[in-house]
């Protein structure tokens, strides 16, 4: 839906009680009731933030470090519906704010995740911890995480993360929760990692047979692994749960200072039908809530 994003008085001064009016520019926020800009939400992607990326960052000319509640305050205002990768305790500050938590953080890491038997029994515990906290308010997905190889082959490794996701995919299914493999680059940023290429991922979920496992498609690291994003959506849009965003090179704001053309990912992504949440996962090098709400821009074709 369409709306126009509109800014009282009162709205501006609870903005400045948290220390974030200043990203927005003062000129934008001195009459009463007067909208800010024109710019109208087209809303046919549902956006969230990831709040790793954004949290304790310097924002605004005073350079006052973003609280999570700030984030919260900040993302209603731009039009995100989500603040994501959060823990239980989390949960209570962004119902507070009218938001959803669009991808709730699971069990285990990226170096030891579900492609070791041994970890099996800790990581189901904590997994089905995290698929209660998400049925109990209402969150669609829970993340996963493959683990590195440590000289473990591929296929081993996809045949142990299907046993181990077994143990938990029909509790998932009763809870109607999804589970989520992210894919990651193993080139830059997470050497080893075994959940690096679609087509390993996809052969996960494909073992499992579940609806209720899907894919945790990061365009940032499947473009370092794999470019062809639009055509890799495409061909796998039955797998893929749930996005993430981020400019290549560096991780940084996924504007025309990196090689991504966003805008086109994102109406390739509508076009599959794809109801979701698409992340903001970038490392903002400026100020972040004006990164922020570019991004959210570009994103919404």
């Amino acid at each position: 839906m369409s709306r126009k994003e509109t800014l009282t008085r009162r709205e501006a001064i609870k903005l400045a009680s948290v220390g974030v009016i200043g990203a927005f520019g003062a000129s934008r926020l001195l009459a009463e009731d007067a909208p800010v800009g024109d710019y109208k939400i087209k809303g046919n992607i549902n956006q969230s933030i990831s709040k790793w990326c954004h949290e304790g960052r310097p924002a605004g000319p005073e350079k006052k470090k973003l609280t999570y509640e700030d984030l919260c305050v900040v993302a209603k205002r731009i039009g995100y519906k989500s603040i994501e990768l959060l823990g239980p305790g989390d949960i209570p500050m962004v119902k507070k704010h009218g938001l959803t938590c669009a991808m709730l953080n699971g069990a285990g890491s990226i170096a030891d995740g579900w492609n070791r038997k041994e970890n099996h029994e800790k990581l189901e515990a904590g997994i089905r911890k995290a698929i209660d906290c998400a049925a109990e308010n209402e969150l669609p997905n829970v993340i996963l995480l493959s683990g590195n190889r440590k000289g473990m082959p591929d296929d081993e490794g996809a045949e142990n993360c299907a046993l181990g996701i077994k143990r938990v995919i029909g509790y998932a299914e009763q809870k109607k929760v999804t589970l989520c493999m992210e894919l990651l680059n193993s080139k830059v940023d997470h050497h080893d990692y075994m959940c690096d290429h679609t087509v390993w991922g996809v052969g996960l979920c494909k073992k499992v047979g579940s609806e209720r496992l899907k894919l945790l498609y990061d365009i940032y690291h499947m473009e370092i692994m794999e470019s062809d994003l639009i055509a890799t959506i495409k061909a796998n849009k039955d797998y893929i749960g749930h996005y993430h965003t981020g400019g290549v090179p560096g991780r940084n704001e996924i504007d025309n200072t990196q090689r991504i053309d966003y805008p086109a990912v994102m109406k390739a992504i509508v076009a599959t039908g794809y109801k979701g949440f698409v992340g903001q996962e970038f490392i903002p090098k400026r100020d972040p809530i004006a990164s922020l709400e570019q991004a959210f821009r570009i994103c919404d074709v």
